[in-house]
């Protein structure tokens, strides 16, 4: 219907975020009773999201009549944006920001450079670019689970913590069953994401690439190839995180920092 009503196609593209984004709104009205801090949210991240996806695709364009290796300024800029959204979701933990930046840096940047270095994925601006910003918003969340579900489990269990340390345990030791428990829930969605793909969704890229032409079977590895380097970014940044973390909740002479 849309089609015939706006055949302008920026314009057409316009009335449909407009339709995606009040609906969004109009889901978090229905259930603002369970979650009221989200109707204030929401309107502004869906504003900073279009803003930012639009600024994104017109750099894209400048980009795509430059040299392929500015790609990579892309990429890092993206990782420096990650790590201040996982600031705001860890306040608590002392230094986030740089905990977040090196372990989200280390995590998607090694397994990137993997890929790259392979020839798994092109050193292409109109490959690297999505595919790169997909393993890195991703990384960014488990993150973002990562850190908030560990925060959330030594302050559940502050008593435990100081009664193993009193007893002369180590701050690694005394937080080592909370880091597993944070570890292992953070991965939770990139491991449901392999295990239901292709019978509970198809991903965009797979269904982009059999849009333009390629060979649905190769579309499908190519697929399963992008969220098993999601993963290994995921699980490697989360392991990098686990060793920075401990070292920020505990003084000097191994007190607990980390405070309701």
């Amino acid at each position: 219907m849309l089609e015939h009503l706006f055949p302008n196609q920026l314009a057409r593209g316009v009335v449909e975020c407009l339709i995606a984004a009040l609906t969004a709104i109009a889901v978090i009205v229905l259930a603002r009773r369970r979650a009221p801090d989200l109707l204030k949210e929401v309107p502004l991240a869906q504003l900073r999201g279009l803003l930012q996806i639009v600024a994104v695709g017109a750099i894209l364009a400048a980009l795509l009549h430059g040299p392929q290796w500015t790609s990579i300024f892309v990429l890092v800029g993206m990782v420096f944006a990650a790590a201040s959204i996982v600031r705001k979701r860890a306040k608590q933990i002392p230094g986030a920001f740089a905990l977040a930046l090196i372990a989200i840096g280390v995590g998607a940047g090694s397994i990137l450079a993997i890929m790259t270095a392979t020839g798994v994925i092109p050193l292409r601006i109109l490959v690297l670019v999505p595919v790169g910003s997909m393993v890195i918003a991703n990384t960014m969340n488990t993150q973002s689970l990562f850190l908030d579900r560990f925060r959330g489990e030594v302050l559940a269990h502050v008593g435990e913590i100081e009664s193993a340390l009193a007893l002369g345990a180590s701050p690694e030791a005394a937080v080592a069953r909370y880091l597993r428990a944070a570890f292992r829930s953070s991965l939770i969605p990139a491991v449901d994401n392999i295990r239901s793909l292709g019978i509970v969704w198809i991903p965009g890229i797979m269904a982009g690439m059999v849009l333009s032409g390629a060979s649905p079977l190769f579309a499908a590895l190519y697929q399963f190839v992008v969220l098993s380097t999601i993963f290994s970014a995921s699980a490697l940044a989360c392991f990098v995180a686990s060793y920075l973390v401990t070292k920020r909740i505990f003084s000097a002479h191994s007190q607990l920092l980390l405070r309701a």
